[in-house]
């Protein structure tokens, strides 16, 4: 499957793969999550990654940031090869390159806002000063509130400012909404829509909910541990016109 831009100005790509495969065994059981997926993402895009549970989404983004790596196929993020690297170099990479977004915030309770972002910068090589991170998501104000002071889109807003924080090149997010109501929803996916579209940081974003692929470049739907098909959006929406 093609899914390269087909403009001859495209921007680089960020990531390439080729017949990625992912099969886990547990005992005598063979699970297969991944099948002969390609995949182009391009610098600064937002992608949108749909499909239902099962589908292979938590293992392709989990591969793309260095959490696991593929049983068959190559993958390549601008010219690290992920596909044969060792530990050490997967948590470089990591460390170096990528923000993860998940759906529960996993903010250390006994910590500040300001604090745990501050966890993060630390061990950045050009880390973002936290208070920047923090004003960049709206929660300038809030800096030295501790999780359990704070609503459950607000601890959001704070895990992505400790996500950018290290100026990642990637920025991948699994399902950062699932555990929001609409309307939190919203703002969160308009905060990941501004650090896109200000600081140029290739978005990835897993969700079952397909009215949040108007707002991507483009989107991309699994079956089965396959991509099956592409859309282009040629107009998007902006995440805070979304509504559902």
């Amino acid at each position: 499957m093609a899914t390269a831009a087909s403009s001859t100005h495209a921007p680089a790509a960020v990531f390439e793969a080729h017949g990625l495969g992912k099969t886990y065994r547990m005992g005598e059981v063979s699970v297969v999550a991944l099948r002969e997926v390609d995949l182009v993402l391009r610098e600064g895009e937002f992608v949108v990654l749909l499909g239902p549970s099962g589908s292979g989404k938590s293992t392709l983004l989990n591969i793309l940031g260095g959490l696991d790596v593929p049983s068959t196929g190559s993958l390549r993020y601008r010219d690290h090869d992920l596909a044969h690297a060792g530990d050490a170099e997967l948590t470089r990479y990591r460390r170096e390159h990528v923000g993860f977004v998940f759906q529960f915030y996993n903010l250390l309770p006994s910590l500040t806002a300001y604090e745990n972002v501050a966890l993060v910068a630390g061990i950045a090589r050009d880390p973002m000063p936290p208070a920047e991170a923090l004003a960049r998501v709206g929660l300038a104000a809030r800096s030295g509130h501790y999780p359990s002071q704070m609503s459950g889109g607000e601890q959001q807003r704070v895990a992505i400012a400790r996500a950018i924080a290290k100026r990642p090149d990637v920025l991948l997010c699994d399902e950062p909404t699932g555990a929001l109501d609409a309307a939190t929803g919203v703002r969160v996916l308009d905060v990941l829509e501004t650090v896109n579209r200000e600081l140029g940081t290739t978005t990835l974003v897993i969700t079952h909910n397909a009215d949040i692929a108007r707002m991507a470049h483009r989107s991309l739907h699994m079956t089965d541990g396959r991509i099956a098909r592409e859309a282009v959006n040629e107009a998007r929406v902006p995440a805070l016109s979304l509504s559902w």
